[in-house]
């Protein structure tokens, strides 16, 4: 037996017990002819205790022993006389009567500390030795205890959880698919899924009504700080249902979770238009822990000669309230901040408000101190209250003011990561305009079910809307999902407005289209980005912290050294014969 107890499971009560742990040295430290040990494992750390007058070679033993050394231990529990209340296990101690080194170690190139000092690559290269940390394993529980309440939750709602393939047909029509090569049938290849989403709908007609699956996914895209190669969702679908049954249904699962796993009362889940998130907060993702709404201010500063005003599509502004002492220095800083590539603004108007109730602006000469009133009063501003506006086309400009309003959100400390705030975005556009390939593409997918099927009157495309909606929380997306057609007629009509030939759309989706065509029930589904919604709640930014094995920003496996070549044979069997030549 390696172990009698963890070394985050001993307490007074086990005083004057024989125990045996058994993990990884943390640190030494020698006090006179004493030497302390403190052993971890991940469930915690308890101190042993060798006296060099009671055993002398067992305390020389545990002088030798080094960082991350894996032992064995066996003594008696003590009280301890200097108590560690920073410890579950600070009230006691081990007075070690028997050591045995099971694996001796390198010195690690980091320290196993909660505060390391190695850095993003380094630990990426140790992720096992990164690890150990405990932050980052509190992190991988916190992640399991996700899946564990995920799982409980749609068990008790009927849902059954099935699994499905991860070697398909490649359907390229959003991210770029990872494919792999057959071997059995030369020249031909499966993709890994980007989500499951025809084999869902499927089940929805094979008669499995509520169907999930916390499931791997795969999408060949740029990264960034939330975004993985592979990644993994809860994929949810449900028949026999309308909007409002999925919204009530993972609302709720959203307000089990933060119950769960957090003991946090969600409090009401708001809903908005896709048309107003955008039109207030300059995103289809707003963050509403906080106000700073946006007020469009044409009307009131158009025609007085600022041409800067006078030529652009829209004009509109936040109230940062509290902030009219912002000094000069302060006001360019922030001027140079939306002047950044990665926000694109041309410049950035003021004004003050000050306390005593004058107003202070960055364009005096052009408006009078009863025009700039208005403006306040149109922004519902207070004295004390600072106006920030910004001018251009309409999209950039509310894109801009949305990073903006972010911006100041997060400087007046108003996106407390302990505070949450969740949303619904409905109605969102059928289609978008693909400027590079010059076409309509889907919004959502291409199987979401538009608001009307009468395409006949239709001129302005954009204008379409869809039984889409999102779920954010926190001012990032968390969930989206749909209502989906269900009927072959539908479909059809709809690839073919996304410029899908019948001989196309039939060799991508012809089963899918089958299928319709054999009583396919209405039906509508969810999909939770999981590393995401376990990053927000757990209180961090990246998903990396969440996944055990992540991937960097090129999309490398440091660790392994993946991806890597294959070797010639390889070539030959995949009949991948242009590469070996190459």
């Amino acid at each position: 037996m390696y172990r009698t107890h963890t070394c985050g499971e001993l307490r007074l009560t086990h005083v004057e017990k024989v125990v045996t742990l058994s993990g990884w040295v943390q640190r030494t430290r020698q006090l006179g002819g004493m030497t302390f040990v403190d052993l971890r494992d991940r469930y915690g750390i308890t101190q042993l205790v060798f006296d060099m007058s009671l055993n002398a070679d067992l305390c020389a033993a545990a002088n030798k022993l080094g960082r991350e050394f894996v032992i064995q231990a066996t003594g008696i529990v003590r009280e301890r006389s200097s108590k560690n209340t920073q410890l579950a296990t600070g009230e006691v101690e081990i007075d070690v009567t028997g050591l045995q080194v099971l694996n001796a170690a390198k010195v690690p190139p980091f320290t196993i500390e909660p505060d390391t000092d190695g850095g993003d690559d380094l630990r990426m290269k140790y992720r096992y030795l990164d690890l150990r940390r405990t932050p980052v394993q509190q992190n991988i529980i916190f992640r399991h205890q996700m899946a564990q309440a995920t799982r409980s939750y749609l068990n008790n709602l009927n849902f059954l959880e099935i699994e499905t393939p991860f070697l398909i047909k490649s359907t390229p029509e959003g991210a770029r698919d990872f494919v792999v090569p057959s071997r059995l049938n030369a020249g031909q290849f499966y993709a890994l899924p980007q989500s499951p989403q025809t084999f869902k709908q499927l089940l929805m007609v094979s008669g499995f009504d509520r169907y999930y699956q916390i499931v791997r996914c795969f999408r060949d895209e740029d990264l960034r700080a939330d975004r993985q190669p592979e990644f993994t969702q809860i994929d949810c679908e449900m028949a026999f249902v309308t909007r409002e049954d999925v919204l009530q249904t993972f609302e709720g699962l959203l307000r089990y979770l933060l119950k769960t796993v957090k003991g946090y009362d969600l409090g009401e889940v708001a809903r908005m238009s896709y048309d107003d998130a955008m039109r207030l907060y300059g995103s289809d993702k707003p963050d509403i822990r906080f106000g700073m709404a946006f007020t469009e201010l044409n009307q009131l500063v158009k025609g007085h000669g600022f041409a800067i005003f006078d030529d652009a599509e829209l004009i509109a502004g936040i109230c940062a309230q509290g902030c009219a002492e912002y000094t000069r220095k302060q006001l360019d800083e922030l001027t140079d901040w939306v002047k950044r590539p990665q926000i694109g603004a041309k410049g950035l108007v003021y004004v003050k408000y000050n306390p005593d109730g004058t107003l202070k602006s960055s364009v005096d000469k052009f408006y009078s101190p009863e025009q700039l009133q208005t403006w306040a009063n149109a922004m519902n501003a207070k004295p004390g209250d600072l106006l920030l506006i910004l001018s251009g086309s309409t999209d950039k400009t509310r894109k801009q003011l949305g990073e903006l309003r972010l911006e100041m959100g997060k400087r007046l400390g108003l996106r407390n990561p302990a505070e949450f705030k969740a949303l619904w975005v409905l109605d969102f556009p059928l289609l978008e305009w693909d400027e590079e390939d010059q076409r309509w593409v889907a919004c959502h997918h291409p199987f979401t079910r538009p608001r009307t099927q009468n395409f006949e009157n239709i001129t302005d495309w954009g204008s379409l809307r869809a039984e889409a909606y999102d779920l954010c929380l926190n001012g990032n997306e968390i969930a989206g999902g749909s209502i989906r057609i269900h009927e072959r007629a539908l479909q059809e009509k709809v690839f073919d407005l996304l410029g899908m030939t019948k001989d196309e759309a039939q060799q991508k989706f012809g089963f899918l289209m089958g299928a319709f065509e054999y009583g396919a029930p209405p039906h509508g589904g969810i999909a939770f980005g999981f590393d995401r919604l376990c990053a927000i709640m757990g209180g961090y930014e990246s998903i990396r912290d969440f996944i055990a094995f992540p991937k960097n920003n090129s999309g490398r496996d440091t660790m392994i050294d993946a991806p890597s070549p294959i070797d010639a044979k390889q070539y030959r069997e995949l009949s991948i014969q242009s590469v070996i030549q190459g």
